[in-house]
């Protein structure tokens, strides 16, 4: 599966096939929280926040490449993300795009 975020993949014809998305909502742990205020107070990245977004981009990515397998899709473009709070301390991860099938 190709995985680009522009509206083309040079040198291939595209059929459109449609949106696909995936998403996942992580949580903090209580632990990790509290090692993330002290790290806070001394300044310096949020390396426990850092690696829980990565992985909820990646299982959000995995979910939106499931769905355009479905659709039977050679890739999909014009890949975006986004994040939102769903409540204190649990957020929102969507990837979504256009699955495409070559002709």
């Amino acid at each position: 599966m190709i995985l680009v975020n522009t509206d083309y993949i040079t040198g291939k014809e595209l059929e459109m096939l449609g949106l696909v998305k995936g998403s996942t909502i992580q949580t903090r742990n209580i632990g990790r929280d509290i090692s993330q205020v002290f790290k806070h107070m001394i300044g310096g990245e949020l390396k426990e926040y850092n690696e829980m977004m990565n992985d909820a981009r990646a299982l959000a990515t995995k979910r939106m490449v499931e769905e355009a397998d479905m659709l039977g899709a050679d890739a999909v473009v014009n890949i975006r993300y986004a994040s939102a709070a769903v409540m204190q301390g649990a957020a929102e991860v969507i990837a979504y795009g256009t699955a495409v099938k070559f002709r």
